[in-house]
């Protein structure tokens, strides 16, 4: 066997990087590439040109490989997501004497059919861990917990005070808040809290149910009632949360007619199906929420005075985020977490830049906005750090200050397409692939394919 040491080194170590089937880089102490394979130039599509001399950053996607070279500290095995796919890399830090001076990288796999199998195994598992965990945290219809309420400015963490407080009892709560503030998530918090927390949760979004079908909906009907009527009939959502909660979501949209039933059900702790001869008894608990004003409503009589007061007990009022502008930053780095974890790109911070902008801008979408855009900026981010340039383009120029004229409809919906059509281009346009890496029913994924005309 030849010597290490021999004449023959440079064309043995040569011999091995270049003809070996894993991937080789190697990075100066300032992240720069001084070496790649072959193997690893093909695998980028790139040549050896392109490659050397650019910072690692530039050239391979979440690569890690500059942070090692400055921090010295190996990493092994971790999961790399590259060119659409969940990779395990090694990186580790080469040393002169007691100083670190650069970083030699490796992406394992030995043929390309072994690594796809990998691959197809890693995202396999991932899939199975995410079901269960949606199992779980789907129990009785709860997904949220006050835990998940991300927050440490005072509004809010005397909010979730309130409601730890409210909770334990049986009254019915009414959540007022902007679109995007979180009402949902206090409403399933309130369950989880409550002494229903083992019996079902139900949410009713009264503006998604059209007016003709609400009140089938909501109480249910029996067979025959009416044509098209299911055989056996269908239970309404008020039996479904029989013993347990009932949410109603944007009750402020919620027609006279069936507001005069609903005050009914709340008074006399009864539903009557559609083709009933006899009402049914009920026990259950209301949480509404809104994000109008239901008192103003009211003095325009498109909702009821004694309904107002029924599910009025208590009101909790939701700030939007922009009055607690503490949270802006420990948000948006929860939601990098949560995006980068379901989808396995290793993109670990924001430039002070951006979140300089972040705590500028007036967020019209609250909470749901900011994650809107986090989510798109990962997915439009090509290196391990977000910039201006990954941030959709209302957020990007003219000023925030002057953005005047865009609504909050089309500021979600320029994020939503942006993150959809990036996704789509990294999945080389597998649309079930695009679905599942943004956590959409195929059904609903399709649906925006067809709403934004992609």
């Amino acid at each position: 066997m030849l010597s290490v040491k021999g004449e023959y080194k440079d064309e043995l170590f040569e011999t091995i990087l270049e003809n070996a089937y894993h991937c080789f880089v190697v990075v100066d102490r300032k992240g720069v590439v001084t070496y790649m394979n072959k193997t690893y130039c093909r695998f980028l599509e790139a040549s050896e040109s392109e490659v050397i001399g650019r910072h690692v950053t530039d050239v391979i996607e979440n690569t890690r490989m500059h942070i090692v070279a400055s921090t010295g500290k190996e990493e092994i095995a971790d999961l790399q997501f590259i060119r659409g796919n969940h990779m395990i890399a090694n990186r580790i830090p080469v040393m002169s004497g007691e100083k670190v001076v650069g970083a030699v990288g490796t992406v394992l796999f030995r043929d390309t059919k072994e690594w796809m199998m990998l691959n197809s195994h890693i995202k396999d598992l991932l899939l199975e861990l995410e079901f269960y965990r949606e199992q779980m945290r789907g129990h009785h219809g709860v997904v949220y917990s006050l835990h998940d309420i991300e927050a440490n400015s005072p509004k809010m963490i005397q909010l979730k005070e309130t409601i730890k407080q409210i909770a334990p009892g049986d009254v019915s709560v009414l959540l007022n808040g902007e679109s995007g503030t979180g009402k949902e998530l206090f409403a399933h918090s309130i369950h989880l809290l409550s002494e229903r927390h083992t019996k079902p949760f139900v949410k009713v979004n009264c503006a998604a149910i059209p007016e003709n079908l609400i009140e089938s909906e909501l109480f249910g009907y029996k067979e025959g009632a009416f044509t098209g009527a299911k055989k056996g009939g269908k239970l309404g959502k008020f039996q479904l949360a029989d013993g347990g909660t009932l949410f109603l979501d944007e009750i402020g949209d919620m027609p006279l007619n069936v507001q005069v039933k609903l005050l009914r059900v709340l008074q006399e702790k009864e539903v009557e199906a559609v083709g009933a001869v006899h009402p049914q008894k009920i026990d259950i608990r209301i949480v509404a929420a809104t994000n109008k004003s239901l008192e103003k409503l009211v003095q325009e009589k498109r909702f009821r005075e004694d309904l107002f007061y029924r599910i009025n007990v208590i009101q909790i009022d939701i700030p939007p985020l922009r009055e607690r502008t503490e949270d802006i930053l420990m948000l948006a780095d929860f939601f990098l977490r949560k995006v980068t974890n379901r989808t396995g790109k290793r993109v670990m911070a924001f430039t002070s830049e951006v979140l300089e902008r972040f705590q500028q801008y007036k967020w019209q979408g609250n909470v749901r906005e900011l994650e809107n855009v986090v989510e798109a900026a990962v997915h439009l981010c090509h290196s391990s750090t977000i910039t201006m340039n990954d941030l959709p383009g209302y957020l990007q120029s003219p000023p925030l200050s002057a953005i005047g004229g865009v609504t909050l409809k089309e500021i979600l919906e320029n994020t939503e397409r942006k993150a959809i059509e990036n996704t789509l281009e990294q999945t080389s346009g597998n649309k079930l692939e695009a679905a599942r890496r943004l956590g959409l029913g195929k059904s609903s994924f399709y649906e925006k394919l067809k709403k934004f005309q992609i």
